[in-house]
């Protein structure tokens, strides 16, 4: 696999390369927090630009930035119509679940107006009340939970400061998209003349390998996610759309749909609750509906859709997300696909040559042909 001597030099270069693949690291992660927005407008990036090409050639807009804006549209559309099925469905079943939980406390209590309960308890316990604020026992409680206040106002904080990282990360989207042809073809630039046809190649091998793993996954997770949808209608179970498009949103990593059991065991006893059927029954038809739906996806769709075009063994891409998620966090798991794809394609393309043998036997079949 080596070819020619261990030298000196060589071994000198293979150090250096090693330092700096650490020292990049060590960068990305300490400037996560502003390099965060900028690779997520790079994925958001590349899975929109087919569609800026079809608005501006396909359907005439000359004008490059109104089709930016308008592929931006449709894409945030997409993703709040995604939301508008997923959240306001969730929101009704709490309410239901609501519901429920105050009529069982009236069975068990008797008691009809929680509130005024509570009002009458409080005008009736009001010395015994006043006696324990003024306590060590209570300033001891506060002084124990102000840790936690701080904790939530923090999490507040975090929350407006995500809010502002998604306008900037739109900013980033917008000026991609605007010159996207000229980064894709000029980004070669930053490697010296003697090497781009190195780098050349393998992006090349990289992004083949991209585009065939995301087409095969979307598509594997679409039908899931119509299957869930069909099976949780036909047993009539709560939030059936919502948690079938969620569940098939789950599948874009494979395997990760298994985590949609926790939200149908929850719904599953909101449905046992609200009809009287025995919990055990309504989510035995649940079991049911994942395994017939996982046959399906096993036997039939995936091995039409994937074939031999994945390049990506979903084992290594949920090991690729485990140690990338560890080494950079959230943005570890945004560039964890492209890194792995990447460091396959050098290995298969300059380590065990299986590219050049692929290759090979193409120009073969041509020559029969």
């Amino acid at each position: 696999m080596i070819k020619g001597p261990i030298t000196f030099d060589r071994m000198a270069r293979w150090i250096l390369i090693a330092a700096a693949v650490v020292a990049v690291i060590l960068v990305i992660s300490y400037l996560s927090h502003v390099l965060l927005p900028f690779f997520a407008a790079l994925v958001f990036a590349y899975l929109l630009y087919p569609l800026v090409k079809f608005i501006q050639y396909r359907m005439k807009v000359k004008i490059r930035v109104l089709s930016v804006v308008l592929a931006m549209i449709v894409g945030i559309s997409i993703f709040a119509g995604i939301l508008y099925l997923i959240i306001p469905p969730m929101i009704e079943e709490f309410s239901r679940f609501t519901t429920l939980a105050t009529r069982y406390l009236y069975h068990v209590t008797k008691i009809n107006n929680f509130p005024e309960t509570a009002k009458v308890w409080i005008e009736q316990n009001s010395p015994q009340i006043e006696e324990f604020l003024k306590s060590e026992k209570f300033s001891a409680t506060v002084k124990d939970t102000a840790p936690t206040l701080f904790n939530v106002m923090g999490q507040s904080v975090h929350m407006i400061l995500n809010i502002v990282k998604s306008f900037i990360t739109l900013l980033y989207l917008f000026f991609i998209l605007l010159d996207y042809e000229y980064l894709s073809k000029n980004w070669i630039k930053i490697f010296p003349k003697d090497s781009r046809p190195f780098w050349n190649e393998l992006m090349d091998d990289v992004e083949k390998a991209l585009s065939n793993y995301i087409r095969g996954q979307g598509t594997c997770a679409m039908i899931m996610g119509i299957l869930f949808c069909i099976g949780f209608s036909i047993i009539d179970f709560p939030m059936a759309i919502g948690l079938g498009v969620m569940i098939g949103i789950m599948d874009l990593v494979p395997y990760l749909h298994g985590f949609g059991l926790i939200p149908a065991a929850l719904l599953a006893g909101l449905k046992s609750a609200e009809t009287g059927q025995s919990y055990f029954v309504v989510f035995g038809m649940v079991l049911a509906i994942f395994g017939i739906v996982q046959i399906i996806m096993d036997a039939i769709v995936v091995p039409k859709v994937m074939g031999k075009h994945m390049g990506l063994n979903p084992t290594i891409l949920l090991l690729s997300l485990s140690v990338w998620g560890t080494l950079l966090g959230f943005i570890g798991l945004i560039i964890a696909l492209p890194a792995t794809t990447l460091i396959m394609a050098y290995w298969r393309r300059y380590v065990t040559k299986d590219s050049e043998e692929v290759t090979g036997e193409r120009l073969e079949v041509k020559g029969e042909r």
